[in-house]
């Protein structure tokens, strides 16, 4: 009767023992499911930064340009050209 009793014990023992290793592993592989979306999440948020600054720099471009525009056009409009006509008359006949 002791033997069976250890017997069982053992068994019971090994069942436990394998259903917490089969616990342990599906949390292992909910975390790395979980360590790898948040990889991909880090990832993504490194692309929109680069992409906002990227967007940033352009629009400084854009701004210099339009303000270098302006100033030419106000150049411009401020410029007078002066022409000059001669005319040149026949000598007078005697």
């Amino acid at each position: 009767m002791k033997i069976q009793a250890f017997r069982t014990l053992i068994v019971a023992t090994a069942a436990v023992a394998a259903l917490s290793v089969a616990a342990c592993t599906k949390k292992t592989d909910e975390a790395n499911t979980a360590a790898a979306e948040a990889n991909t999440a880090a990832a993504a948020a490194d692309s929109a930064q680069n992409a906002a600054a990227t967007a940033a720099n352009a629009a400084a471009d854009a701004s210099a340009a339009a303000g270098n525009a302006a100033v030419e056009a106000g150049n411009a409009a401020t410029t007078t050209t002066t022409e000059t006509t001669t005319t040149e008359t026949a000598p007078a006949a005697h």
